[in-house]
This record gives C-alpha cells, structure tokens and sequence, in this order.
C-alpha cells in the first residue's frame, strides 16, 4: 500500500503498522476510505489526523488491530513548527467527534473496565483534544 501521501507522522504509524502485521504472519495492512481522518480538533487552523485502525486490515490476520476492548486508534496533533505529536494511541470501541468551536470534543467508547465494570456495558469518556497527550486510566 502507498502511504506516501500523508504526513510522516502518520506514514511512520502506518509503516509500523504493516510491519507488525507481516511479523505477526499477515500479508500486509490495507486500508480503508475511512481509516484516515484529516480534521483540525484543537482549533488551531493546522491538519490534524484520525488513524482508525477499526478500518484497517492484516491480511491473514482478521482481528489483529481488534480486541475485546477495542481497535487501536491514533489521533495526532499539528504543532506550530508543522509536525505532528501523537496525543492518543490506545484501544477504543468507537468514537464520536462532538460539535463545537476551538478544540473538539470527542466521545470515546471503552472497555467497561474503565468505568470500574467489566467488558459489558462499555463505558463512555469525553475528552477535550489539544495538543497535550492523554491517555485513559482503568481505576484500581
């Protein structure tokens, strides 16, 4: 697959990616129409990038991005000098980009086990984007 028209941020994600896969016994990761999002989410004017590895796939390999609590997801963050920081990379089950001026929100849909339950139901958190990393912790 040709990655060479995004951003090397995210051609490095994707080159990780299928690299991952091959070793994994894949063939290699193709994508979907919808497994990039170019979108500015903090407001700034700059791009940034959505990868929903939900729309990708290890060939060979179905559910290799995919699990009990999710698909991988990456959202990176344009920086005033150009290059993009990586703010999220972990699990989700869906996501939904909330309405609103200056930094989105976006409501992530978890394993239930960072609500303090179990895999079902899942659990929601929203989360402002800016260009500082979160992640979301699972309570003791």
């Amino acid at each position: 697959q040709d990655f060479v028209n995004y951003p090397t941020e995210v051609r490095r994600a994707l080159v990780a990616a299928d690299e991952s896969c091959r070793r994994a016994g894949g063939t290699r990761v193709t994508l979907t129409v919808n497994a990039i999002r170019k979108l500015d989410l903090n407001g700034d004017g700059r791009d940034d990038y959505i990868v929903d590895f939900h729309e990708t796939e290890c060939g060979g390999r179905a559910s290799f991005f995919c699990g009990t609590g999710g698909c991988d997801l990456l959202i990176l963050v344009a920086q005033r000098g150009g290059a993009l920081r990586k703010v999220f990379d972990d699990r989700v089950r869906g996501y939904e980009i909330l309405s609103g001026r200056g930094p989105s929100e976006i409501r992530f849909v978890l394993h239930g086990s960072y609500c303090g339950g179990h895999g079902n139901p899942s659990c929601e958190k929203t989360r402002r984007i800016t260009s500082e990393p979160f992640k979301f912790e699972q309570p003791n």
